[in-house]
């Protein structure tokens, strides 16, 4: 199984940018160019909600929410991937999330807290 490790977040205000980190650690490299990999969130009282995805192709996906802002990337030599968050809101407060698919096999990241103050 694919090993996540997140790093990345903090604490910026309004209309600042954070970028967040995953690395596939445990992952020859092989392995982490057929990965779907994605970001999630999950906000306090809220459900978990998808971010933004990239296949392992490098199609990217975007939530609604966060179109024109964010911006997700992979770097298969250093088997990372990234989440750029610029323009952020208030409203993105929460702790995000690494995921990555690999033929069915799921794997998360420990999730990583990103505070966003008025």
């Amino acid at each position: 199984q694919v090993q996540l490790v997140e790093s990345g977040g903090g604490l910026v205000q309004a209309g600042g940018s954070l970028r967040l980190s995953c690395k596939a650690s445990r992952a020859i490299l092989s392995v982490f160019w057929n990965l779907d990999m994605a970001y999630y969130r999950q906000a306090p009282g809220k459900e978990r909600e998808l971010v933004a995805e990239i296949s392992s192709d490098g199609v990217t996906n975007y939530a609604d929410f966060v179109k024109g802002r964010f911006t997700i990337s992979k770097d298969n030599s250093k088997k990372m991937m990234y989440l750029q968050m610029n323009s952020l809101n208030p409203e993105d407060t929460a702790v995000y999330y690494c995921y990555s698919d690999y033929g069915g096999v799921q794997s998360w990241g420990q999730g990583t807290q990103v505070t966003v103050s008025s």
